[in-house]
């Protein structure tokens, strides 16, 4: 069964999302991109991030052209850089991503994270953009503890119902205080790279141990699925993992079926040590 997701304005929606870091990159690989987009979106998926700093809008444009037909099917997630973050900028930046996205609204928007402008400011633009209808929700990403008490403080801190970071079994950084502070906000927990980077942390023995001893609809699991299978066994996150292909969408999808045993996490417990102190968000 598909988990599901509740953010705190009542939206729900699947616990395993898409992400889209260097979509749009490789004219070459765009069919096949746009394909596994719609292929995640018949198997169910509904949550596609991205965000204006991908290949300058290119991945925009790539997920723009992939919804263009079936806009009420996605729960679509953008983000505004930073430095585009003033009362004006985030509304020009939205105007320019709907446009690449082929929309007229986005069902959540982020500032993708801190920079110099106040965050009262940026907030105060999330919330007139939500008042044009361009926006249904906002929150942040690569927000740290600290980070997300400036957040609490400001006029329209109640507001932000996510904050999107890194997290996966070789950076559990979160686990120490984020992840339940998060959660005690009720805001939603994405997880960007849920699989790593670079595919180093899947080539594990322990991983690759532990998918011998689970299947799927698919055959045999992976170490990717095990991975990803870790990620999703927490409450109140959605995990944003990349699929270049249907092929590792489909792979992605079935990931869902596994159930990991009390043993399989202790032995990625020892394998990827939890944190014993708090460490500064990482980010990538």
């Amino acid at each position: 069964m598909t988990r599901k997701v509740r953010f705190k304005n009542g939206v729900e929606v699947p616990a395993l999302g898409m992400g889209t870091w260097n979509m749009g990159d490789d004219v070459s690989l765009r069919s096949d991109e746009i394909a596994s987009l719609q292929a995640g979106l018949d198997a169910g998926l509904r949550v596609i991030d991205t965000a204006e700093m991908y290949g300058n809008g290119r991945s925009e444009s790539v997920v723009g052209e992939a919804i263009e037909k079936r806009r009420d099917d996605v729960f679509l997630v953008s983000k505004v850089l930073p430095s585009n973050a003033s009362a004006r900028g985030v509304v020009r930046s939205c105007t320019d991503s709907l446009k690449r996205l082929r929309t007229d609204y986005m069902d959540l928007y982020l500032l993708h994270w801190q920079g110099s402008v106040p965050l009262a400011e940026t907030f105060e633009a999330f919330e007139t953009l939500r008042d044009r209808g361009m926006i249904r929700s906002w929150g942040v990403s690569n927000f740290d503890t600290t980070d997300m008490e400036e957040v609490e403080q400001t006029s329209y801190g109640e507001s932000c119902v996510t904050n999107q970071v890194l997290y996966s079994l070789s950076h559990r950084g979160i686990e120490f205080d984020l992840l339940e502070e998060d959660r005690a906000r009720q805001a939603v927990t994405m997880a960007y790279s849920p699989l790593g980077q670079g595919g180093g942390m899947l080539r594990d023995n322990v991983l690759a141990r532990i998918a011998r001893q689970h299947s799927t609809s698919q055959g045999a699991a992976t170490p990717a699925q095990i991975a990803l299978a870790w990620v999703l066994r927490q409450p109140s996150l959605i995990a944003i993992p990349k699929a270049g292909s249907k092929k590792h969408l489909l792979e992605n999808v079935v990931a869902q079926e596994i159930r990991l045993t009390d043993d399989d996490l202790l032995a990625l417990d020892r394998a990827f040590p939890p944190p014993g102190r708090k460490v500064p968000l990482e980010v990538i």
